[in-house]
């Protein structure tokens, strides 16, 4: 940790240097309306001088790089009435200025609707993705962001059903609630990947993710080691949430939904300024949901809460607190594993089996208790205005604890197709994994001659402390057919059988992992309109060791992970071709080689690093006002070192490795969001990928691993709000995902087995006025029957109704 300590020193006595080096300034502020509320999404500029910002959903701005001299700053938008004022700004000096505006909220939203000029889906711009404010026209890096406008049109509760409006994002695998990995599974880019990161940092939650503290979710794509570590990210990218944060006037929301499966919900987001000066504020999020199935057995029970709080006691220092509390209960959805050849169960597709899709083929009580406790600290200091510290603290903590049943078919001995079913209970006894983080970031946007540089110094260190117990057993195998008493599978019997024999088997997962980290990223600016980046990490990982089944012995390794982006944009603030090259790595610690010396023996090598690289080529669109905002590109991700059996006979018998295994992934993502005319906006994806193992074992060599998904993925939402005054309001939305099939087995012996392609849509209308809201939404309106999963098959939801009345004060 000394060296990083030291480096740290060191940079902080060079920013008074550099700092010193250009005296830029700054001009921040709040515009709200008449009555006190933000004024979203209006342009604030330097008259005549072409600097300017637009106002967020809070109504703050910042302008950036001021020099010194006299200004008028003026806030205006279409319909509006103007406002200006006049300040002079010293050398090396910021300033605040507020506005009000003359209008109230309900006017501001008439003109801004009726200017037809408000893209509400697209966020053009990301604190997180580069670990510094960034236009997306500006990075080279590819990523998607799902806002709260679009999960409110949507009625979406669920981090899992937010992800459906995400690009080449497929959903995997429903959340287990296990502590440490019981989070839902994702994959972008032929990898699998979970959301582990919460504002950049690390912030699990290992059951199903409540919405209600979503301001937007970010899907970043690629490997991203660089700026994110190997920890939280997949070789595809990572998935990041941003949270709510307060603001400085009171207001909030409370909802109450009902719907389909006994779906039950009520939601709360209150935010207060405690104290006269409005520099102590405090929000809190929090929902209840209880929802049943649409099979024969299952429930499940969460609550969540999400306080916070900031205090900014002066303009160049803010303290955020805050954390995310969530609890639940329930019944585990149906997985299915193949643990044969599916052509031995007379089927290479789901819907060929003999399986009753809304039977879940067990009885009551097979429930599991989950718990995830989430910290945050951040400190972000101006220490001048060309740079900014950020402090961050992130500790997670998640228990699990109770049933995990599961199943897998198995040929009956009979006529082919008819199958035996096994049922089976791998349960989890008070586990326990615990994150902690620590971040400090330095911040820096300053002039080197001509040159400018945006640049972010990163220091980390990440401790896990996995704790964990499964253990399991075989209950019982029954025929699919006939009258079958399933029933007979629930809690009650599962806990005499434990209580009359050792389980089957057991599986503990512990271990302590440390991670020390350094990293830099520059963004130079060449020209007005071309920049390149180039950023490095180091990382120092020291794995104290443990087990994972069996002893896993430790290991220490320090790793190098570069990245290098290129943007020129060919029309400024409109177009831009961007180019990168990214890279992510995984430690595989200690393996079982062939020991060539001693041939009737094993040797434990330590494993190189696992690496993967990517290289990608696009254009991102911003163009006529902000209403459309795009962006397409091509991707070629190759891995190496991954480890397979070694093809020596002798060494395969003796279940050794050799670590020379390869693997691509290329492909095609295009991202859509559009304003094409008033009240009209679309958000559209589409994604081609091809996965393949390209040195592996003979079984799968040259095929598409079974963990790579649907090679073709594609989602689709349309929403219009009537512009007339009488109707104003009221609005409709409809769209849907489309999946191609996915090979879930996929090698010579196991031979192929698909999930089906599925199309999945849904609708939505709704009323909106500024003190209340109703809506109503239908999803998979078509009742279809689809499958998800990763060498295993779990059946979806069928058509389902929910309707929410929200009242806004």
């Amino acid at each position: 940790m000394r060296p990083f300590i030291k480096a740290y020193i060191l940079a902080i006595g060079l920013l008074p240097f550099v700092a010193q080096a250009q005296q830029a300034a700054s001009i921040r502020g709040t515009v709200t309306t008449s009555d006190g509320n933000p004024a979203e999404a209006v342009t604030v500029s330097l008259k005549g001088k072409g600097q300017g910002a637009v106002t967020t959903d809070k109504g703050n701005y910042t302008i950036n790089r001021v020099k010194p001299g006299t200004y008028t700053v003026q806030v205006s938008a279409v319909g509006l009435t103007t406002a200006e004022k006049e300040l002079t700004l010293n050398a090396g000096e910021s300033a605040t200025l507020d506005f009000v505006l003359a209008e109230n909220t309900a006017q501001l939203q008439e003109v801004t609707v009726s200017a037809g000029r408000i893209n509400r889906f697209a966020r053009p711009s990301s604190d997180y993705v580069s670990k510094m404010p960034l236009k997306n026209l500006e990075n080279p890096q590819v990523y998607n962001s799902v806002g709260k406008e679009l999960l409110a049109e949507q009625l979406v509760f669920s981090v899992d059903d937010a992800l459906r409006n995400a690009p080449g994002i497929q959903k995997m695998w429903e959340a287990t609630g296990r502590a440490g990995d019981g989070g839902s599974f994702y994959n972008t880019r032929g990898f699998i990947v979970q959301s582990q990161l919460r504002n950049g940092l690390a912030g699990n939650v290992t059951s199903d993710i409540d919405a209600v503290n979503l301001e937007k979710l970010e899907t970043i794509k690629g490997p991203s080691a660089t700026l994110f570590g190997s920890a939280l990210t997949s070789y595809g990218g990572l998935i990041n949430r941003v949270t709510k944060k307060p603001y400085e006037t009171f207001g909030g929301e409370v909802s109450l939904s009902a719907g389909s499966y006994d779906l039950q919900r009520a939601s709360v987001d209150v935010n207060t300024p405690l104290n006269q000066s409005r520099n102590l504020m405090l929000r809190v999020n929090t929902a209840f949901t209880h929802e049943g199935t649409f099979q024969t057995q299952g429930f499940s029970r969460r609550f969540a809460l999400a306080p916070s709080l900031l205090y900014k006691p002066n303009d160049r220092l803010s303290i955020l607190l805050d954390a995310e509390l969530f609890r639940g209960e329930g019944i585990g959805k149906q997985l299915l594993f193949f643990y044969v050849p599916a052509s031995t169960l007379g089927a290479t597709r789901a819907d060929e089996l003999n399986i009753d899709y809304r039977n879940s083929y067990m009885g009551k009580g097979l429930t599991q208790q989950t718990r995830s406790t989430n910290l945050f600290g951040q400190v972000n200091y101006r220490i001048s205005p060309s740079f900014t510290s950020s402090t961050n603290l992130s500790s997670s903590h998640s228990f699990s604890n109770g049933f995990g049943p599961y199943f897998y078919l198995l040929p009956s001995g009979g006529a082919l197709g008819t199958n035996n079913l096994v049922r089976a209970d791998q349960s989890t006894r008070n586990s326990t994994n615990d994150v902690f983080e620590v971040q400090q970031l330095i911040n820096g946007d300053f002039q080197l001659g001509s040159l400018r540089n945006r640049i972010v110094l990163g220091l980390d260190y990440l401790h896990v402390n996995s704790n964990q117990l499964f253990f399991g057993s075989v209950f019982d195998t029954i025929p699919l057919s006939g009258n079958t008493d399933f029933s007979q599978f629930n809690g009650a019997a599962l806990a005499a059988l434990y209580a009359s024999k050792a389980p089957d088997f057991t599986y503990p997962i512990t271990g302590i992992r440390n991670t020390y980290s350094a990293f830099v990223s520059d963004v130079l600016n060449l020209t007005d309109r071309l920049s390149v980046l180039a950023a490095l990490r180091v990382d120092n990982f020291n794995n104290k060791g443990g087990k994972v089944g069996s002893d896993v012995p430790g290991y220490q390794q320090t790793a190098f992970s570069p990245k290098f982006g290129l943007v020129y944009q060919a029309v400024q603030d409109k177009v831009s071709l961007f180019a990168n090259y990214q890279n992510s790595f995984n430690n595989q610690g200690i393996y079982n080689a062939y020991d060539v010396t001693a041939p009737d023996s094993l040797a434990q090598r330590f494993a190189k690093l696992e690496q993967a690289n990517q290289f990608e080529a696009g254009v991102k669109l911003n163009a006529y006002s902000g209403r459309l905002s795009a962006t397409i590109s091509y991707y070629d991700i190759q891995v190496k070192n991954l480890l397979r059996t070694d093809p020596n006979p002798l060494a395969a018998a003796r279940f050794a490795q050799t670590q020379d295994g390869t693997q691509l992934s290329r492909g095609v993502e295009v991202d859509v969001v559009a304003n094409p005319f008033a009240g009209f906006n679309l958000a559209a994806g589409f994604s081609y990928n091809d996965s393949k193992l390209t040195n592996a074992d003979a079984d799968v060599n040259g095929r598409r691993p079974a963990t790579a998904s649907s090679p073709v993925l594609a989602n689709l939402w349309l929403s219009y709000r009537i512009q007339s005054s009488v109707l104003r309001g009221l609005g409709v939305g409809v769209g849907g995902n489309y999946a191609s099939d996915n090979k879930i087995q996929n090698s010579i012996s196991q031979g192929v087995f698909i999930l089906p392609a599925y199309t999945v849509l849904n609708a939505s209308a709704f009323y909106e006025q500024r003190k209340f809201r109703v809506a109503v939404k239908a999803d998979n309106f078509t009742n279809e029957r689809y499958w998800i999963g990763y060498t295993t098959m779990n059946p979806q939801k069928l058509r389902s109704f929910v309707g929410s009345v929200t009242y806004k004060f």
